[in-house]
């Protein structure tokens, strides 16, 4: 008869069994935890690898270039004043008897403006004719002196050719000689001194002529400066009395260029401009006159630019601020790209130190081109430029030949670029 295992589960105690069957259920249950958490974690780390790796993936943003018409233009200020304006002002002092136009009054080539008081001058003018009678009477005077002595001359030489040079004697004769010659000398005198006081008779009687102020011009009346009463002092400098304009149906606007746009400003070439008066109103002008001399106005030099303006419906006055918009240069149908374009250079490797690591590995990276493509493509100096160009999702370089800019645009020249190509402007890289 076969005795029973001491070892066996039958043979063990009732307190053991149960307790054997717990730990070994409990161990198999941790270890289940385990591997499912590791699974989790995995899973995760993958997923943030992963989409992490997507959000630093970049874009090109790009912009097809186009055929299309360029117009270049540059801005400048300045204002409006007449094509001809005069001052008019007075050379005589003294007081305004009368003034006889005001602002705005048209006016015609000598018509009376103003008077001064006459009656100084009218006193001058009396005394210079009285001086001029004088002058005249001195030289009957000394005519009469003068023939006396030449008779007295002629009948001294007749006593002395009778008297076989006996009578009168040498000094004599010499003396009437000396006195008729300082009698006609004195003739002549007076005679200068006649046309001298008739000179100063003349210059007062313009003066009197001057004292009438009138327009030297056609036109319109800018401003009058002074009223009746008011005495005027010419002194230094001629005091200014009106200010006329010839003609307002033509002016003109002188703005000031900017040292680095005038070189492409020329004669003859239209232009816009606006004024504060007239608010989106657009008026036409030409490029009259640019200035060889330069102003410098808080170290910025500048070029005086005179614009020809026609104002037929006197819309315009002078002294108005106006902003101009001057075409340097028209362009149709022309291959046009972004400036961003020229500007743009694919981003250079990243970090070396990242290159090698798992992170890396699992972030898409952008094409990178070589140093020296990517210093030709910063360069922007001179007509020889390239332009980058998406290919199959690839930066691939472009030379092109540029022409001139609107700031915005740039016109194409020559080289491979071609209507409707992608050329990249930017480069987005994603959010992190």
């Amino acid at each position: 008869m076969n005795q029973p295992d001491s070892t066996s589960p039958a043979t063990l105690p009732d307190f053991l069994k149960p307790a054997t069957g717990r730990r070994l259920l409990g161990k198999s249950r941790r270890w289940w935890a385990l591997a499912a958490s590791a699974l989790v974690l995995a899973v995760l780390l993958a997923s943030l690898l992963l989409g992490s790796g997507s959000s630093q993936q970049g874009q090109y943003v790009t912009e097809d270039a186009v055929s299309g018409n360029l117009v270049v233009t540059i801005s400048a200020s300045g204002t409006l004043q007449p094509t001809r304006s005069v001052e008019v002002g007075s050379e005589l002092s003294g007081t305004l008897e009368a003034v006889l136009v005001n602002d705005n009054d048209r006016v015609q080539q000598g018509q009376v403006l103003a008077r001064l008081d006459t009656s100084k001058l009218r006193d001058t003018v009396a005394k210079s004719r009285a001086a001029v009678a004088a002058a005249e009477a001195s030289v009957a005077q000394m005519e009469a002196t003068a023939v006396e002595s030449r008779a007295n001359l002629e009948r001294q030489r007749r006593v002395a050719e009778l008297s076989g040079g006996k009578v009168p004697s040498k000094s004599e004769l010499e003396t009437a000689e000396a006195s008729y010659q300082r009698a006609v000398a004195t003739v002549a005198s007076a005679r200068a001194a006649v046309v001298q006081a008739s000179a100063t008779l003349k210059s007062d009687e313009t003066n009197i002529e001057k004292a009438v102020i009138r327009s030297p011009i056609n036109g319109v009346v800018l401003a009058r400066k002074v009223e009746p009463g008011q005495t005027v002092v010419a002194a230094m400098t001629t005091p200014v009395l009106f200010s006329l304009a010839e003609d307002l149906t033509k002016m003109e606007l002188q703005v000031k260029v900017d040292e680095a746009d005038v070189g492409s400003v020329k004669l003859g070439q239209p232009a816009s401009f606006s004024v504060s008066a007239w608010s989106g109103r657009t008026f036409p002008a030409t490029i009259k006159r640019v200035g060889i001399g330069s102003t410098i106005t808080d170290n910025v030099v500048t070029y005086k630019t005179v614009l020809s303006v026609s104002n037929t419906d006197l819309a315009l006055r002078p002294g108005m601020t106006a902003t101009a918009r001057i075409v340097t240069a028209q362009r149709e149908n022309v291959l046009l790209v972004p400036n961003a374009a020229l500007r743009f250079a694919p981003p250079t490797a990243s970090d070396p130190a990242q290159q090698g690591s798992f992170v890396s590995r699992l972030m898409p990276r952008p094409p990178q081109p070589n140093k020296q493509t990517a210093a030709k493509a910063v360069a922007t100096a001179g007509p020889q430029q390239q332009v980058w160009v998406l290919r199959d999702g690839r930066p691939v370089a472009v030379p092109v030949t540029v022409g001139v800019s609107n700031g915005r645009q740039t016109e194409v020249l020559g080289g491979e670029l071609q209507a409707g190509m992608a050329a990249i402007t930017e480069y987005q890289e994603a959010k992190k």
